[in-house]
């Protein structure tokens, strides 16, 4: 199939669809079993960075649950260590062996060469294409600034990542290094994935919506806009995700018409009435299960599947997600019942 026929990439660009195309963040996780025997005798990184069995892993959702598009499984710090940090994985999450500390350690860091760093990354891709045979679109991704600099400075997992939010007010032009040299790194990283074949890219800003106001559109809002307009005329459609941006709808809807941006993705947190009435037809939009409905009993599960499919009857573009990533103990079963009741209301 010609991916740009494809049920999703259709949606993506607002076209007409037969139905509802699905696809879930996180979709390739430790809740499918198959992930479980890869993972059992490998590092996280060493599994990212083996095309082969990344790519077994990334195909596994279109096995099992029957899903409209599969996304590249890596990581969002691939970059942060193309970029000379040290990434570890570990029982809290992933960590940085060397944490930023000041100035000195942000110019140090390079802007990468994504073939030359991050080839294995491609060759994802590449594998990942040869698996699905067209089936359905391959999606590639990247972490947005704020994201990954809450990560390099921090240095692992937090509630707060309070070294990232102190450096916005004490030494903002630092933290401006640091953020236009990951932007530029991540620009160069997704175009890199569009080459070797991604038939669209997300950009994920999981940590944006825990920044103020006036610094969620300077640290957040603006170094997506300077992502995104990097990619523009790429070819393939771009999807944004920035968790926690409810109140920042309009802000995001004005970048949206400015770049011409093809899709919004919305996190559990915000109403969906309310992104229509802000957004209209200017883009797709993609959401908002909440990761933790998946829980629940099948029927409820169904009828809040349902109920979000009736919100969305008679906007073009709506492609159906998770408001977050799938959570690691998700019963199988449930995902699939979700992709089933979906495919029923076609």
């Amino acid at each position: 199939m010609n991916q740009q026929d494809s049920l999703l990439i259709r949606a993506l660009r607002r076209q007409p669809t037969e139905r509802t195309p699905v696809w879930f963040m996180r979709q390739a996780g430790r809740y499918l079993p198959g992930y479980q025997k890869i993972r059992s005798g490998l590092d996280f990184l060493e599994l990212c960075k083996n095309p082969e069995l990344a790519s077994e892993v990334t195909v596994e959702p279109l096995e099992v649950l029957d899903v409209d598009a599969v996304i590249i499984f890596s990581d969002i710090l691939v970059p942060l260590e193309a970029m000379g940090m040290g990434v570890e994985f570990g029982d809290r999450g992933p960590c940085m062996s060397d944490p930023l500390t000041g100035r000195d350690g942000i110019e140090r860091l390079c802007i990468p060469d994504p073939v030359e760093s991050t080839g294995f990354v491609m060759d994802v891709i590449r594998a990942t294409h040869a698996r699905v045979d067209g089936k359905v679109p391959v999606l590639g991704f990247a972490g947005a600034p704020w994201t990954l600099a809450c990560y390099a400075l921090e240095g692992s997992p937090s509630r707060t990542f309070a070294a990232a939010q102190r450096m916005v007010y004490e030494s903002p032009s630092d933290l401006h290094l640091l953020m236009e040299k990951i932007a530029d790194t991540v620009t160069a990283y997704l175009l890199a994935q569009v080459e070797a074949g991604a038939n669209a890219i997300q950009l994920f800003d999981s940590w944006g919506g825990m920044l103020g106001h006036q610094a969620f559109e300077e640290f957040s809002l603006a170094y997506c806009r300077r992502i995104l307009e990097g990619l523009d005329g790429c070819g393939v459609p771009r999807i944004l995700f920035i968790r926690g941006a409810a109140s920042h709808l309009h802000a995001i809807a004005s970048m949206v018409d400015e770049l011409g941006v093809e899709a919004v993705s919305l996190d559990e947190m915000t109403r969906p009435q309310h992104a229509l009435e802000i957004f209209g037809h200017r883009c797709a939009l993609q959401g908002n299960l909440p990761p933790q409905a998946l829980f629940a009993p099948v029927d409820d599960l169904r009828s809040r599947v349902c109920d979000l499919l009736d919100v969305f009857t008679d906007h073009p573009g709506h492609i159906f997600n998770l408001g977050h990533g799938i959570l690691p103990t998700t019963p199988v079963e449930n995902v699939r019942a979700v992709v089933d009741e979906i495919r029923a209301r076609s």
